[in-house]
């Protein structure tokens, strides 16, 4: 099975990136399926909304995924009315089910988890345990997992301890693109984070001048999200017929 995964989609700039990028990549690698991490993509640059959801699907996107600001712009029902946007399954006040997909696409199906790291982020249900949950009730060889997490060591422990039980374990969150694509001993792809989808010229999608005085000044700001051209990263993932990882390739694509 070939799966292309999408890193955070920053704002409405992001979300016009992408329009214009992935129906290109998708032809190029010829996937049977896309995810997309959403859950900033609303004109704020954090958290989504329907409409929001509604734009990602319409630029080829078949499952939404989402982390720490899913709920900044909606409330549990946008998760519960589309089985296929995500929350993550291990946050408090979630409901059974909003983190887990499946896809029954005739010839392949795929089922889909978002789950978020606990280490110098949101305090939640611990990940590790929820997953053992959730596999109990899975009957699908291609398993992908979004682990929307701050840590790399974290993101590292839950990847190995996933192995060889899932496909792959993709991290999100930081919007920087690592450079440890690798496939496991037992078969399961992994990357700590899959980078983002935001303009060149910004500090993580932010305009710069906002984001340093921040940083600079160490008071409250608020953040607007930045104009113009930009890439759109994510990872390619290529399955055998058991669901094991037997490619796992990088994607940074500037797009006007």
């Amino acid at each position: 099975m070939k799966i292309l995964f999408i890193g955070d989609i920053v704002g409405t700039n992001g979300v016009n990136i992408l329009r214009r990028g992935l129906p290109v990549l998708k032809k190029e690698y010829g996937c049977d399926v896309c995810i997309v991490n959403g859950e900033n993509s609303n004109e704020s640059g954090t958290g989504m909304n329907r409409r929001d959801a509604d734009d990602i699907f319409a630029c080829g996107a078949d499952v939404i995924t989402g982390g720490n600001h899913s709920m900044r712009r909606a409330n549990m029902e946008l998760y519960t009315e589309n089985r296929f946007v995500l929350c993550p399954a291990n946050l408090l006040y979630s409901e059974d089910g909003c983190g887990v997909t499946t896809l029954d696409m005739g010839r392949h199906q795929i089922c889909v988890i978002n789950l978020m790291g606990v280490a110098f982020i949101d305090n939640h249900r611990n990940p590790f345990f929820e997953l053992d949950k959730i596999l109990k009730n899975v009957d699908c060889k291609n398993i992908i997992v979004d682990f929307h997490a701050e840590s790399t060591a974290e993101k590292y422990a839950f990847a190995n301890y996933a192995d060889g039980r899932v496909s792959a374990v993709v991290g999100t969150h930081t919007h920087v693109q690592t450079n440890d694509e690798q496939i496991l001993p037992k078969g399961t792809g992994f990357i700590s984070d899959a980078g983002a989808v935001h303009a060149q010229n910004s500090v993580l999608g932010v305009q710069t001048r906002l984001a340093i005085e921040k940083q600079k000044y160490l008071k409250p700001v608020q953040f607007k999200v930045a104009e113009g051209n930009g890439y759109i990263n994510g990872v390619f993932i290529e399955t055998d017929a058991a669901g094991k990882t037997v490619k796992i390739e990088k994607i940074h694509r500037k797009f006007g």
